[in-house]
């Protein structure tokens, strides 16, 4: 008889161990999901392209309504989205009267040109501090990481006289003068007869210097298929005030203000 109730009662134990041992379904559910958030996560920050870099560098080629010039830029990763930059430009600013027009032939078969009424070439060397935002990332690797960039600072502003190549009326001989003193000419010196420009090297020692300030707002559309480098094309507007009249053309008011838009292409690499 006993051995009849203890064989009951032990098969009540193995069962009861078995089914402590046995590990619950809602435990592995709740692991599971736990994983696949984390795959999850790693999957968005990839696409999203955020990719923590301390720095970058890049070089650019720009394209205004006004002129041209070429940049330098330093940036400073403070979190995957915030950049601070560091920017260095130097542009030629045209004027919009100004127009080239062949003059004639010399011995050596070059075509001569010259820019008439123009006093003045205009340079200026910027340098600024500003803040880029990433907006969008990119979502694969063809796509475009769009970024917000906010900046301003001091510009240096760099009037070169605008020399022509013409005839001195007393030695027949070529000279190069400043433009506006051969149009501001009452005394004969010169001949009326302009044989070119001098050429972008003359006149480098006779710059005044006009100081002023800048900003920009720009948007930056990042293609490069690859993090660590940078192929971006920039568009914005910048505005400039100088505290000095910049005079460009002959008998025109002279400017302190001047608002562009503009295109860059930019090239460079992250760390």
């Amino acid at each position: 008889m006993k051995k009849i109730l203890l064989l009951p009662l032990g098969l009540f134990v193995c069962l009861c161990t078995m089914a402590q041992n046995q590990p619950t379904q809602p435990a592995k559910s709740s692991a599971k999901a736990n994983k696949k958030a984390k795959e999850n996560s790693k999957a968005r920050l990839h696409e999203e392209d955020e990719i923590i870099f301390n720095k970058h560098s890049a070089f650019g080629i720009k394209l205004a309504t006004d002129g041209y010039g070429i940049s330098f830029e330093k940036g400073k990763y403070k979190t995957p989205r915030k950049t601070t930059l560091l920017q260095f430009e130097f542009n030629e600013k045209k004027h919009p009267k100004e127009e080239k027009q062949s003059i004639g032939v010399d011995a050596f078969g070059q075509l001569n040109q010259a820019i008439y009424g123009k006093v003045n070439n205009f340079y200026q060397f910027k340098i600024g501090m500003g803040q880029q935002y990433l907006i969008g990332g990119k979502g694969n690797k063809n796509g475009v990481a769009v970024t917000a960039i906010g900046a301003g600072g001091i510009s240096a502003g760099l009037m070169k006289p605008y020399y022509l190549d013409v005839v001195d009326a007393t030695t027949r001989q070529t000279v190069s003068v400043p433009s506006k003193d051969f149009y501001m000419d009452s005394t004969g010196v010169y001949e009326n007869v302009v044989l070119g420009s001098s050429g972008p090297f003359k006149g480098w020692g006779k710059m005044k210097f006009a100081p002023g300030l800048h900003a920009k707002a720009a948007l930056r559309f990042d293609y490069a298929k690859f993090n660590p480098t940078i192929a971006a094309i920039e568009a914005g507007v910048n505005a400039e005030y100088y505290f000095t009249g910049v005079e460009q053309m002959l008998l025109v008011t002279e400017k302190k203000f001047f608002f562009n838009a503009y295109l860059t292409i930019l090239f460079g690499r992250r760390k």
